[in-house]
């Protein structure tokens, strides 16, 4: 039998979507992707053809990622795209682009990662092509992408049209298939699973502080603020319960602080409370792991998510997650046990969780305990791995049984 040959539609630049893809690159089959947006790849893929319009820097690829350019001309081309797109808007149209290359590579699973990018454009692109013609279509729904826009109005018939051109879902929750259905999905949908597929659990833990999670002395952050994350929350939250920190000499590390206005918010949380902060901004991965590592508590507050990445490194790392309440994350851990879910823009809630998971030994060494059995048992590469090949090789083997 051939190497299956799986075209990707997804956002390049995304750790989570060289992440999935990696999981599968040594199965030697043909792997593509058709960037959602023209931004450049991430520096980790292996194995992968990836397209573009114009030629994407190659200095950090490794060298069995393969570019093709769409666009013909070497110098100019996007002076000359635009004029194109001017004269004759199918000519620049992503969709259309898109059509072509499946087209051309007659993929035999197209499976796009998230919705408001690749989905969108898929169900555009799935609509240039006669009934039957195109090929089988799996498409996932990452943490925000129907629990949050399903209901705004300018996303909603988006949403339905893309689960109308799905043949396949999957998703991080339970939640978000039983949003897809009510969305109008009747497709197959796939065991949940993380968005980024599993963890290298063993190489992960060489950045853990040996030793109990009680014995640990920093508190983690998240720092994103922006239109989900709310980062801020939680810095007032630490404000309310700073003298029992203080008391009990903590610390403060908050990550991937990129907005300035967090870094501003932490230094004046710093002069009002005494206590230590540090922030860190174009961190790699395992500057954020480091970070969890020596978290006792991990706090991650959004108004919209799914399982989130930064709360499973957490449990996975020994730190008690304190995690807002639109995440699902009780679909994997117990609630009030390996994890305090609180109201993600209710400071004081969240100060009376960081307040308990600071002061209760037993409540995080337990967590850690718990946790960790979760993460061996649902999050580990080894165990999701064998699972996502399954699910492609049984869509392979439908379709020819279709197809027959």
């Amino acid at each position: 039998m051939k190497p299956l040959r799986i075209l990707f539609v997804a956002r390049p630049y995304s750790v989570h979507t060289s992440r999935w893809i990696n999981q599968i690159a040594d199965e030697g089959w043909d792997l593509h992707l058709f960037p959602s947006s023209e931004s450049p790849l991430h520096q980790d893929y292996r194995n992968l053809t990836a397209y573009y319009f114009e030629r994407n820097p190659r200095a950090q690829l490794h060298q069995s990622v393969k570019t093709r350019v769409l666009w013909p001309l070497t110098r100019g081309g996007s002076r000359v795209r635009s004029l194109a797109g001017r004269l004759s808007p199918n000519w620049t149209d992503r969709a259309e682009w898109l059509a072509r290359v499946i087209r051309k590579i007659k993929p035999d699973i197209v499976h796009a990662l998230e919705f408001q990018e690749a989905g969108y454009l898929i169900a555009s692109t799935k609509a240039l092509f006669a009934p039957g013609e195109f090929p089988p279509l799996i498409v996932s729904n990452w943490g925000s992408d129907i629990y949050l826009y399903g209901p705004l109005p300018d996303h909603t018939e988006k949403i339905k049209g893309v689960l109308k051109a799905a043949d396949y879902y999957t998703a991080e929750c339970e939640r978000d298939v039983t949003l897809a259905r009510e969305y109008g999905f009747t497709g197959s949908a796939w065991p949940v699973l993380p968005a980024a597929g599993g963890f290298d659990i063993e190489n992960m833990r060489q950045y853990a502080q040996p030793g109990p999670a009680s014995q640990r002395r920093v508190i983690a952050l998240k720092g994103y603020q922006h239109w989900a994350g709310r980062g801020l929350v939680g810095l007032r939250a630490l404000e309310l319960c700073a003298d029992v920190l203080r008391a009990k000499d903590y610390s403060v590390a908050v990550y991937s602080t990129y907005n300035p206005d967090v870094h501003l918010a932490v230094a004046r949380a710093a002069s009002r409370t005494g206590l230590r902060f540090e922030t860190t901004t174009r961190e790699s991965r395992e500057d954020v792991l480091r970070v969890q590592g020596r978290a006792r508590v991990s706090i991650g507050l959004s108004i919209s998510d799914g399982l989130s990445t930064s709360a499973l490194e957490a449990l996975i790392m020994g730190a008690f997650p304190v995690q807002s309440d639109t995440s699902c994350l009780c679909e994997l851990v117990r609630c009030g046990e390996g994890v305090l879910m609180v109201p993600p823009e209710d400071p004081a809630e969240v100060a009376a969780a960081i307040h308990r998971a600071a002061t209760d030994d037993d409540l995080v060494n337990r967590a850690a305990e718990l946790n960790a059995q979760v993460a061996r048992e649902r999050l580990s590469e080894s165990v999701v791995r064998p699972l996502v090949v399954q699910m492609y090789e049984q869509v392979a083997r439908e379709t020819r049984k279709q197809n027959s």
